[in-house]
């Protein structure tokens, strides 16, 4: 059998797998694996960069939310407009002598209604360092607890230290609502985590020089620091804000309307906007809501939300144990009315979209225990009756050989 060698690595058939040959060209499977990679990453990245051509207008970015977030249309308008806008400040942030102030943005939402889901999607789309904080954590400066300034050395970690980078990305600061200067009500104390902490945070927000600790969330003498501009960071703030829109006045309004034949999401719709004097009133200070003028309010998600949450995003729970089990062989399956019992349990938490994956954590915990153990199982179907303990899992097997 005449032997043949690789014209791209020398290689002769002896060395590789396969050689293929036409006319007297010859190349080895190996080479053949190592130009499909190369053309492959080649082919991504310019789908990549086509891509991201076409984001900078807000229909296409609330069509990249989408594919991430269930529901809340309009608040998805309103952040992909933001978003536009702020990148189009940092490209021009002074127009024919007009400087433009940054627009940082205020969720409003139940627990597990996306508002975490949604900044964090934004920044994936934009390809910047994202960083996400929570509000309770921080302390007014001198007492025990974080600085502000530990949120921007978060977003520095996650530019890998890159200053340039950090100072354009995206920080969403959680449970925002939670800083409301209380101080009045209280019996006595100083306001440690409330007014003193809006204050502190009124710098970052509108923008400017703060030096930051490389290492750690407090800083010191010996700490090592970085002087860090924040006037292209884009700071996303959010909250629950319990009782902030059911007032008296909407409590009435959706009671009239409820004698009516109108829906429950009518009855959502019927809620009175959120100014900034009901912020006020909440307990964040003027001068922290003037840093924050874009305002947006998010729905409780329904259980048919629920049920997409679980199935449609590309990256939903469903499909990453599908993945899971396609690891081991074995297609996994979900009854519609498993799905809907599932959305159902966790609507009776009343945690949204963040309490699915516990739930299905503890469902599905007994089969990825026992299941690799099992031989010939193809297929596992999760029914209603599973989940209620009034069934087995339904499990397909595959056909025996014949002798």
């Amino acid at each position: 059998m005449e032997k043949f060698t690789c014209d791209f690595c020398g290689k002769n058939s002896d060395e590789v797998e396969k050689i293929f040959s036409a006319e007297k060209s010859h190349i080895c499977n190996e080479c053949v694996e190592t130009c499909s990679l190369v053309l492959h990453k080649s082919q991504l990245q310019k789908a990549k960069s086509e891509f991201q051509k076409g984001l900078s207008i807000p229909t296409k970015l609330k069509e990249h939310l989408d594919n991430y977030v269930i529901g809340q249309n309009e608040a998805k308008k309103v952040l992909s407009v933001a978003l536009y806008s702020h990148y189009k400040r940092i490209d021009k942030p002074v127009h024919n002598n007009i400087e433009i102030e940054k627009s940082n943005i205020l969720l409003v939402g139940p627990t597990g209604s996306g508002k975490t889901l949604l900044a964090k999607s934004l920044a994936k789309i934009m390809d910047v360092p994202f960083a996400v904080a929570d509000a309770t954590a921080l302390t007014e400066a001198g007492y025990v607890g974080e600085d502000v300034e530990s949120i921007l050395s978060r977003l520095l970690a996650s530019a890998d230290f890159d200053l340039e980078k950090a100072q354009k990305g995206i920080i969403y600061i959680d449970e925002i609502d939670k800083i409301a200067n209380k101080s009045e009500s209280a019996t006595s104390g100083r306001d440690v985590s409330g007014e003193g902490v809006q204050q502190g945070l009124l710098k970052i927000l509108e923008g400017g020089d703060v030096y930051v600790p490389l290492k750690g969330s407090r800083k010191s003498s010996s700490a090592e620091t970085v002087l860090f501009d924040t006037t292209h960071v884009l700071f996303i703030c959010g909250g629950a804000f319990v009782g902030l829109v059911d007032d008296e006045d909407t409590k009435k309004k959706n009671k009239t309307k409820e004698m009516g034949f109108l829906t429950s999401k009518e009855v959502v719709a019927s809620s009175k906007e959120i100014e900034s004097k009901d912020l006020i009133n909440f307990g964040l200070i003027p001068e922290f809501i003037g840093r924050i003028p874009v305002i947006t309010t998010l729905n409780p998600l329904t259980i048919d939300d629920l049920v997409k949450v679980l199935t449609e995003p590309k990256n939903a729970i469903i499909k990453q144990y599908q993945a899971l089990f396609e690891l081991d062989g074995v297609d996994l399956e979900f009854s519609d009315d498993a799905l809907q019992k599932i959305a159902e349990m966790a609507d009776e938490k009343g945690v949204g979209a963040r309490g699915l994956r516990g739930i299905i954590e503890k469902i599905m915990l007994p089969l990825q225990y026992e299941l690799p153990a099992k031989e010939n199982v193809q297929g596992c179907k999760i029914t209603k009756d599973y989940i209620d303990g009034n069934s087995e899992v339904e499990l397909i097997y595959l056909p025996k050989e014949k002798n």
